[in-house]
């Protein structure tokens, strides 16, 4: 399962304005969900802490479709219809080239589920391990323009609220710390609508644990810094993170390894080591079918390490 999350330097951003805080960086949009969005999703406690991501998305392919996807440069479909069948085959084969190439021709269309599509296609190109900085950037703004327009044309949209709440996130990298934070309770609102068209997607339901779990983990001193630039910073506990990271496991159980990572840190977070245990098992016996996967593997590892 591939993932892309929205990236979101929380703690790393408050210490820029906390006393004696020298040299730190703001960092940028990590690859989770997806995947390889597809990059991971980075640990709030590393200086490059990451408001979520990943995204996940999957679809298994009939022979079919893979020899198709495989025998053409450029795919053209005779109606709508078929190209969004096409376009779901090529996320699933993660040909996040050719499915931006293909989705491109429909760029001025006013169909939702074109845009949504498009903007996840130019955000997951951004990611992209040879991506170049710049061409990052403006990929970025301009998946954000597509979700943007997405919602425009169809407010009740759940992926057209789940994707201009990734990308509104990511955004935020390149416009400073105060207008990213800032725009967490635009995040919160738009993953909140996704959950409420959709409460079936697994994915919303981890963002908006992850956007949880983030500032749930804030230390104390990071919460009075905030509270200093912000009136009313975002809140959140663990409690409340668990609640949805639960959620998406119910609702599609194994959906995707950041999930059963981050239920393990969340347990850990409370004090719950064996129930932190079996999730953090779960994760490092997950099936790394991607490089966030591995990495996912590599941190549940670790993490048993030091539980003993």
């Amino acid at each position: 399962m591939a993932a892309r999350a929205l990236s979101w330097c929380v703690n790393s951003s408050l210490l820029q304005f906390a006393p004696g805080a020298k040299g730190t960086k703001l960092r940028g949009t990590s690859y989770f969900f997806w995947t390889t969005f597809r990059r991971t999703v980075g640990s709030l406690r590393s200086g490059r802490a990451s408001f979520l991501l990943g995204l996940p998305a999957l679809s298994y392919l009939s022979y079919e479709a893979v020899r198709w996807v495989q025998s053409s440069a450029v795919v053209w479909a005779s109606d709508e219809e078929k190209v969004l069948q096409q376009a779901d085959y090529l996320y699933g084969c993660a040909e996040t080239e050719r499915l931006y190439q293909l989705l491109l021709q429909y760029k001025d269309s006013d169909n939702a589920e074109f845009l949504w599509r498009l903007a996840r296609a130019s955000r997951d190109l951004s990611l992209l391990p040879d991506t170049q900085p710049e061409r990052k950037k403006q990929l970025v703004f301009e998946a954000f323009g597509y979700a943007q327009r997405a919602l425009e044309r169809d407010d009740m949209c759940f992926a057209a609220h789940k994707w201009y709440a990734v990308c509104l996130s990511d955004v935020g990298d390149f416009e400073g710390v105060k207008v990213k934070i800032g725009n967490s309770y635009i995040i919160r609102e738009h993953l909140e609508k996704a959950i409420k068209l959709n409460p079936k997607d697994a994915t919303s339901l981890h963002i908006l644990g992850f956007w949880c779990f983030a500032f749930a983990e804030l230390p104390w001193y990071q919460r009075k810094v905030a509270a200093v630039i912000f009136a009313s910073p975002p809140t959140s506990t663990y409690e409340e993170a668990l609640e949805f990271f639960l959620q998406a496991e119910q609702v599609d159980p194994n959906f995707y390894s950041k999930n059963l990572l981050m239920l393990g840190k969340t347990y850990l977070a409370m004090k719950e080591k064996q129930k932190a245990l079996l999730w953090l098992t779960k994760a490092k016996d997950y099936p790394a079918h991607t490089l966030e996967d591995k990495e996912v593997h590599k941190e549940a590892v670790n993490l048993l390490k030091k539980l003993g």
